[in-house]
């Protein structure tokens, strides 16, 4: 499977905006595109007219690089989102969310969606009593997420608390945090996403 193994705050400098990759880090004055808010590279203060097709691009990019997903998953959470009943663009960020990845950030159990991967790949987390290790699985109403006790004394982990308590939980999650668990209250909506995110384009995009 493909990698990136550059620096990840190339990619918040390369899309114009900080998709919070490295976690807590984003939030401190080491934080390189508060630094350098500009593109990398010699050219990269060089302001450029972007045609639309290029905008479209790199909306495209900006979320899923956000998300961390591959191109070819995120054409088919694309063609998944066209084939669903609603607004094309809203199903999109709706998938993308429930992913169990993402679920295991939004509720603060990792620190960024990139180490919530690599815990969710070892296996350290339950959905509905059963262990799970699939970063990509979507998670559904009703769904029970948890941590065993053997495994609640991993030292990212045990930050749970403190995490979720500054970073807070979108409202579609309900998390008891002293208990290492929650559950899928309900789909995530679009004022559900805060990050600033143009999904119409992205639908042009795909539609040329």
């Amino acid at each position: 499977m493909a990698k990136y193994n550059d620096s990840k705050c190339r990619l918040c400098r390369r899309e114009g905006a900080k998709l919070f990759l490295k976690g807590d880090r984003c939030y401190t004055d080491k934080c390189a595109y508060d630094r350098r808010p500009y593109a990398p590279g010699h050219a990269g203060r060089a302001r450029k007219k972007l045609s639309d097709y290029a905008l479209q691009l790199r909306e495209k990019q900006k979320v899923r690089r956000v998300y961390g997903v591959l191109e070819r998953q995120f054409s088919n959470y694309f063609v998944k989102a066209d084939m669903a009943k609603g607004v094309t663009g809203t199903n999109l960020l709706s998938f993308l969310e429930r992913r169990l990845d993402n679920v295991i950030y939004r509720i603060g159990f990792a620190n960024s969606r990139s180490q919530a991967r690599q815990l969710v790949r070892h296996g350290i987390f339950t959905l509905n009593g059963r262990k799970v290790n699939i970063p990509s699985l979507l998670v559904k109403i009703g769904d029970q997420l948890s941590i065993p006790e053997k495994n609640r004394k991993i030292p990212v982990v045990a930050e749970a608390q403190e995490v979720i308590a500054r970073r807070g939980c979108p409202a579609w999650l309900e998390v008891e945090a002293s208990a290492f668990k929650a559950t899928v209250k309900a789909l995530p909506q679009r004022d559900d996403i805060q990050f600033p995110i143009n999904e119409s384009l992205i639908v042009e995009l795909y539609s040329k």
